[in-house]
């Protein structure tokens, strides 16, 4: 990923990316603490795939409900006149009670009419389905089933491009998350940027690992240690109104440019 730039000269494809965690890329972490992310492997995907330098920005934030999203990141993205946006959200709106799933959906579908009325392309999210390891997982399932399903109606009537990866089987594995297990790991992150790949008409690059082996059931102690170390922090900062979020910016608020890569590069630089 190069650094920031004005782009004198507009590459073929300008790419924004706007969401919560799930798009900022939480989980796919490297070594210096940064996140990379499906929505950055899509950028790399598509100069690979058109042999062209890409613009890419990437403005969502962890812990964003779905009206912070649309209020502080939308405009802001159309604003740098992208030629395709990626939309996801509600994800940490499905975390609460009561739940507004018919407001979700509606804020949803005009979202991603205001992006098609700007002149960009809307491609639609499912994120990844997390509740197989998350404590009260069935009834957040319940409503990510309904949402996937008003999600899916809203892209048939609009007609634009989804990608749902909450019913991709192979995510429901335990090895496609991160240690908290409710962000990808990095393989599952891969797997949803194919996912996404493959919606708007292109192929993953063939050196991209997509599965990973099953790993064990947890423990009893593993449970244990996941309670004290994630859903403890987690419950806390909900008591106390915070948010992952608090005092982050955009990783990528500007264009960035990616560059198709050589041949036998780095699949992961």
């Amino acid at each position: 990923m190069s650094e920031p730039h004005e782009a004198t000269e507009r590459a073929p494809i300008r790419y924004v990316a706007i969401g919560d965690s799930f798009t900022e890329g939480v989980g796919d972490e490297r070594p210096d603490g940064s996140v990379r992310g499906w929505a950055d492997l899509v950028a790399q995907g598509l100069a690979d795939a058109t042999g062209a330098a890409v613009d890419y920005a990437n403005l969502a934030i962890r812990g964003r409900l779905l009206a912070p999203i649309i209020a502080e990141q939308l405009e802001p993205a159309l604003a740098l006149q992208p030629t395709v946006v990626t939309f996801n959200g509600g994800g940490n709106d499905m975390l609460r009670p009561r739940t507004n799933i018919a407001w979700v959906a509606a804020q949803t579908e005009h979202a991603l009419m205001r992006i098609r009325d700007s002149g960009a392309e809307p491609i639609l999210l499912a994120g990844a389905n997390p509740t197989a390891g998350l404590p009260g997982g069935a009834r957040v399932r319940v409503k990510g089933d309904e949402l996937v399903r008003a999600a899916r109606a809203i892209a048939e009537r609009l007609d634009v491009r989804f990608a749902d990866n909450w019913n991709d089987p192979e995510l429901a594995g335990g090895q496609y998350w991160s240690p908290d297990r409710l962000h990808l790991a990095p393989v599952g992150h891969r797997r949803v940027a194919a996912n996404v790949l493959r919606a708007m008409g292109y192929t993953a690059p063939a050196d991209w690992e997509l599965n990973a082996a099953a790993i064990p059931r947890p423990t009893r102690r593993d449970q244990l240690r996941y309670t004290r170390e994630h859903v403890v922090p987690w419950v806390q900062r909900r008591l106390t109104g915070r948010s992952s979020g608090d005092g982050r910016t955009a990783k990528y608020a500007e264009w960035t440019r990616v560059e198709p890569r050589a041949l036998g590069a780095d699949p992961e630089a």
